[in-house]
């Protein structure tokens, strides 16, 4: 009789029917995905392994165990990563489909006051969407595909960008099995949550509503400082300046839930043009964007509560206003 694959219990915890199956503890998670990262496990064992996460839905202490064995496996530490400081980490994984990144300008607008950020993504996984790292290089900024191209970036403009095909190799792969599998996995949710160079501050998207509350309780597990989850355009952490907009936060700790107030009155039903190139007009000021300029706004002043420069809503739209009004227009 074969001997059991030593992955087949992760996958028989998660596969026994509905009285027998159930979640894997923070260490199985580390566990299991230690053996994927390593290529200690069978393609079909994978497959069955996503697929029945999928189902089920990842737990708070599964994503804290996914998390915690790729920041191991990839050695993300001040050892590996020497003199790398950024002041927030911003997830990008979504795409857009149906509104240009705005977003991404919110966060130039940040670099440009001094504030650090890194922003990592994955890009071309689902059909029909544009990706942060395909605009920043038609704008004019390359992704880095080594730690010392994001510390010269940073060094030069306090932003960088680096694609998951470079920070995660293995995780890369396995979100470009969304084709095959006609689904999203558990990597979709997971590498939002990395923060490898361990900022203080951590910015993500959502777009289904549950999974805001799960983003939160797994940022607390991971003991990220301060972090915020956007129910965002798309999924992607960008706040519709035409709905109300859901925020959970984490503070030390301390955990709650915000709604944030629209700043226009109509709602946007206009079909959109995705066309780069409006993000670089807005930025010079050559152009008027109205729904565009709102959401770089709205994002902006959330960001600024999120590293503490003001404490709601109205202060921070004050503040964010100031900021890009005196934004470098000649920056791109």
């Amino acid at each position: 009789m074969p001997t059991e694959h030593a992955f087949a219990p992760y996958v028989r915890a998660l596969g026994k029917g509905k009285l027998g199956s159930r979640s894997l503890s923070q260490d199985e998670a580390f566990d299991a995905m230690s053996m994927i990262l390593q290529q200690q496990v069978e393609p079909e064992q994978l497959g069955a392994f996503l697929m029945l996460l999928r189902v089920k839905e990842e737990t708070p202490a599964e994503l804290a165990g996914f998390v915690a064995a790729v920041r191991s496996f990839h050695n993300y530490s001040s050892a590996q990563i020497p003199g790398i400081a950024v002041d927030i980490d911003w997830s990008s994984y979504a795409g857009k489909k149906r509104h240009l990144p705005w977003f991404l300008l919110s966060a130039l607008t940040l670099a440009g006051q001094g504030i650090k950020v890194f922003m990592h993504g994955a890009r071309g996984h689902t059909q029909g969407r544009i990706y942060s790292e395909d605009v920043l290089q038609q704008l004019g900024f390359p992704a880095a595909h080594d730690w010392d191209q994001v510390e010269s970036q940073l060094s030069n403009t306090n932003f960088s960008f680096m694609s998951l095909q470079h920070l995660s190799p293995p995780l890369d792969h396995i979100i470009s099995l969304r084709a095959m599998f006609g689904l999203r996995s558990p990597v979709h949710t997971l590498t939002r949550l990395l923060n490898p160079l361990e900022a203080k501050h951590t910015i993500d998207g959502v777009f289904h509503p549950t999974y805001g509350p799960l983003h939160q309780q797994t940022a607390m597990l991971l003991k990220h400082p301060r972090s915020l989850t956007i129910r965002g355009d798309g999924g992607e952490a960008e706040i519709r300046p035409d709905s109300e907009c859901e925020l959970q936060w984490v503070d030390e700790q301390m955990s709650s839930r915000q709604i944030w107030q629209r700043q226009l009155s109509k709602r946007d039903t206009q079909e959109q043009q995705l066309d780069p190139e409006r993000l670089r007009l807005l930025w010079r000021g050559e152009c008027d964007e109205t729904y565009g300029e709102a959401a770089v706004l709205s994002t902006l002043a959330c960001c600024l509560v999120l590293l503490g420069q003001a404490q709601e809503q109205n202060e921070a739209s004050q503040l964010a206003t100031i900021w890009w009004q005196n934004r470098n227009r000649l920056l791109m």
